[in-house]
């Protein structure tokens, strides 16, 4: 008859007496064992809740009846085991996440100076939350895959996993709040290009301000209530939690912003793919990475065997569906922000080009060909010029009409002097009349010059 021992408990091997047992080739005193609460279980672990001691293969811990002490003992939770595909991919995956580290604050320092002016309606703290929380998000990956080379080692778990389990929770919200501020700031930069453009394009009234506001309110209040009700909590019994709420709220605001800020084309097949030509291809393939890890946590929820916080899942769930997104979106934001240009650098550059587009049409800035010179005016566009009453005709007999050096002929100018006086001590006093004098006219052939001086008083 097959005996049920309670709570996994193991008989002892009875030794020489009736006080006298056995344990993994070691005599203990069995009452000893009992004054101090010492059960030995079926996986091999000889423990009174308190202390707990390995007691197979090759751990054997010897007891002092008098005190109940142990030497050469083994505790349960002691790394004996070799590293094993688990831990070897956790070492691999905690290396590309301090790379990852690496990339995303090489990504902040470019993308989070500024070279303009400050204006408080873009905030510059705006486009570093994005590449902020990526940061948080590798943190939180290399934490937990290196945690993953203890729970790979130990026999018993314990606080690697809980650490383990913990920071990979946290993981998906911070993927999400990534891709949220990520998706909101690409609207704010739409937004910015078109104000610089036309300061006036968002003074009419609309819902768009309202929908803007409270986007970001409703976002962080659920991330809020994930994070209250996945971290602090008892992770005796592990538990996975999921927030399907913040999911569908970061398409929502890609959504409206494609809306307020892309123009919408006139076809009816243009219109049916609006948004998926208009959102960056970056945002629609990161929120499909992001759905597939959102739905291996909602099976997980349901299945403890692919569960990522189970100590022995395979590791092709938990590296494959867990990690490897968490990667992927932060590989992918890292190489479209090396390509990209800072904003501000991007914003000067366009009002260069406005500002050369604008010279070009009115024509600043612009030189002459080499074969164009002054003297090709023709004739017949002289005597135009004369028609329209632009140039006065030459005060002659005959039909010329005025030459290129007519049209250089400065009118009299008219200079005022004014009288001064040095003083014993060397400083100038204005006397009490003035002096004004009429400067020549330019002439090719020589004439008298006209003087005209005039003084009055002061």
């Amino acid at each position: 008859m097959t005996l049920l021992y309670i709570r996994g408990l193991a008989p002892y091997q009875l030794g020489e007496n009736g006080t006298d047992v056995i344990i993994n080739e070691v005599h203990f005193n069995r009452t000893a064992l009992d004054t101090y609460n010492y059960r030995l279980y079926t996986n091999g672990t000889l423990s009174n809740g308190t202390n707990c001691y390995l007691a197979f293969q090759r751990f054997r811990p010897h007891m002092f009846a008098e005190n109940g002490t142990f030497i050469n003992g083994t505790s349960c939770y002691a790394p004996i085991n070799d590293i094993g595909q688990h831990a070897s991919l956790g070492l691999a995956y905690a290396l590309m996440f301090v790379i990852a580290i690496f990339l995303s604050l090489i990504n902040l320092r470019k993308h989070g100076r500024s070279y303009l002016p400050h204006d408080h309606r873009w905030n510059i703290v705006s486009r570093r939350l994005k590449w902020c929380w990526l940061i948080f998000v590798a943190v939180c990956g290399a934490i937990s895959c290196f945690m993953s080379i203890d729970v790979d080692r130990n026999y018993l778990q314990s606080a690697p996993l809980i650490l383990q389990s913990v920071f990979y929770t946290l993981l998906t919200p911070g993927l999400m709040a990534a891709v949220w501020e990520a998706v909101r700031h690409w609207a704010s930069w739409q937004a910015r290009q078109i104000h610089d453009r036309d300061p006036y394009a968002f003074t009419k009234t609309s819902t768009r301000t309202r929908q803007e506001t409270l986007l970001p309110i409703l976002f962080y209040i659920l991330a809020l209530l994930n994070f209250i009700l996945t971290v602090p909590r008892s992770w005796s019994a592990i538990e996975l939690q999921r927030s399907e709420e913040q999911q569908t709220l970061t398409p929502a605001h890609l959504e409206h912003s494609i809306y307020r800020y892309k123009p919408r084309p006139s076809s009816t097949a243009g219109q049916l793919l609006f948004y998926l030509n208009a959102a960056p291809s970056q945002f629609l393939l990161a929120i499909a990475i992001l759905g597939i890890k959102i739905g291996y946590a909602i099976a997980s929820a349901f299945d403890w065997t692919v569960s990522p916080l189970k100590y022995d899942v395979q590791s092709g769930w938990i590296y494959g569906l867990g990690y490897t997104p968490a990667l992927l979106i932060i590989l992918l934001f890292n190489i479209c922000g090396y390509c990209e240009l800072n904003e501000d650098k991007a914003l000067i550059a366009r009002r260069g080009e406005l500002e050369s587009a604008l010279a070009s049409d009115v024509g600043i800035g612009h030189r002459n060909p080499p074969w164009w010179k002054k003297q090709r005016l023709r004739s017949e566009d002289m005597a135009r010029y004369v028609e329209m009453g632009i140039i006065k005709p030459q005060e002659q007999s005959g039909d010329r009409v005025v030459g290129i050096s007519e049209l250089n002929k400065e009118e009299p100018r008219v200079t005022t002097r004014q009288a001064t006086s040095i003083g014993d001590d060397g400083s100038e006093s204005p006397l009490d009349h003035v002096e004004h004098v009429v400067q020549p006219e330019r002439s090719a052939s020589p004439q008298p010059i006209p003087r005209g001086i005039y003084e009055g008083e002061v």
